[in-house]
C-alpha cells in the first residue's frame, strides 16, 4: 500500500479514550510494526475484538458500540501501542508491542484484561456476543 493512499489523520472519534485509525491507516501501521518485529526478537500482540450480530454477516457496529470497543481497548494500550479498525465497522483491533517473549500466559493475561475492560462498557447483549482474539506476531528467536 502506498503511503499517499493512506489518509494520515482520518480517524474514528472514540470519545475521551482517544482516537482509532481507520482500516487503511491501521493496516499500514500494522504492516510496518510487523516487519520490524520479524527482524527483531521483539514480538507484537494483535488484539481483535468483534461482536457477533446474529445472522447479519456484514452488519456494521453501531457508533455507540464502536465507541465502547475503542474506549475499552484504549484503556489497555500504552502510548507506543495503537488501536483502529481491522475490518472497518466490524472488527476493532489493537497492536501491543511486547518484550522478547509473548508467552501463552501473556496472551491469556492480555485477553483477560481486554475482556474485563470491554465488559464494563458494553451492554449485556453485546457482552454475550463479544469475541476477543489475541495473536502473537513476529519475534525472531535468537540463536
Amino acid at each position: 500500500m502506498a503511503v499517499d493512499t493512506v489518509p494520515a489523520y482520518a480517524q474514528y472519534r472514540s470519545g475521551p479514550a482517544g482516537h482509532a485509525f481507520n482500516e487503511a491507516a491501521f493496516r499500514y501501521f500494522l504492516a510496518i510494526d510487523r516487519r520490524r518485529a520479524e527482524r527483531s526478537p521483539r514480538s507484537l500482540l494483535l488484539v481483535l475484538a468483534s461482536i457477533r450480530q446474529g445472522h447479519a454477516a456484514h452488519a456494521r457496529l453501531s457508533d455507540t458500540t464502536a465507541a465502547a470497543l475503542f474506549s475499552g481497548l484504549g484503556e489497555c494500550v500504552r502510548e507506543v501501542d495503537f488501536v483502529g479498525w481491522y475490518r472497518e465497522g466490524r472488527v476493532a483491533a489493537a497492536v501491543l508491542a511486547q518484550g522478547v517473549k509473548a508467552s501463552i500466559e501473556m496472551r491469556d493475561r492480555t485477553k483477560g484484561r481486554v475482556v474485563d475492560a470491554l465488559r464494563k462498557r458494553l451492554t449485556a447483549a453485546d457482552t454475550r456476543n463479544l469475541r476477543v482474539r489475541v495473536v502473537r506476531l513476529g519475534g525472531r528467536v535468537r540463536a
